[in-house]
């Protein structure tokens, strides 16, 4: 994800040190490249959304748009403290941010717990600041939720999938659990890079050890 041309960080900024943005978002896409949905749909009545970081948002966002019952992704930057960063002001870890996906879903179709799923096995979560070649804090492995549910759920989670782990020889998860805060898009050529790039670059990869979602710790 070329973060080798913007420099990059392993600490979070500080308030006082991150950039300070702009008022207004930055352009990206106004549909979605397989579906044709327009990006900035709201949520439709009977949905939910989520958001997940786990590593660079191109592979991130195709594993999500693959599930079945997933209505509508979309790559941007959350978790941070910069106003509408670009993708360069991002790459300095300067804004704070992490790479994210937002998920809308149909939770009749498609668990919450389904997506944790493929959050984690989709990734290695004990890497901190980094996933595989990619190393900075915008690749750290978050998930961000929007309600009490998703919040139980996330921890509970992350203790099954924690144990799992050390069962493997691994070392401890370092995934934040945080409220969602703001979602600002990314560029228009990140959205659903990879489906209009298909063999465009995907730094991300599991562990190989499957997550026992849905099975008491």
């Amino acid at each position: 994800m070329l973060n080798a041309l913007f420099g990059k960080k392993s600490e979070l900024p500080t308030a006082a040190e991150a950039l300070p943005g702009r008022a207004d978002a930055i352009p990206t896409a106004e549909t979605h490249f397989l579906s044709g949905i327009p990006l900035k749909s709201p949520v439709p009545e009977g949905m939910e959304e989520a958001v997940f970081g786990m590593g660079c948002f191109w592979g991130v966002e195709r594993k999500f748009w693959q599930v079945p019952g997933v209505w509508l992704t979309m790559v941007g930057y959350g978790a941070g403290l910069t106003l509408n960063p670009t993708y360069k002001e991002t790459c300095t870890g300067m804004t704070g941010h992490n790479e994210v996906v937002r998920v809308i879903y149909d939770p009749a179709k498609v668990s919450y717990d389904d997506l944790l799923k493929v959050f984690w096995e989709g990734h290695n979560p004990t890497q901190g600041n980094r996933q595989g070649n990619d190393v900075g804090t915008q690749y750290r492995s978050g998930i961000y939720t929007f309600a009490a549910a998703q919040a139980e759920a996330a921890e509970a989670s992350r203790k099954i999938y924690g144990e799992r782990l050390r069962s493997a020889g691994l070392g401890a998860i370092t995934t934040e659990i945080l409220p969602a805060g703001p979602f600002y898009f990314a560029e228009d050529y990140h959205q659903q890079y990879l489906a209009k790039n298909p063999s465009g670059y995907c730094g991300i990869g599991g562990t190989g050890v499957s997550c026992p979602i849905g099975l008491k710790a």
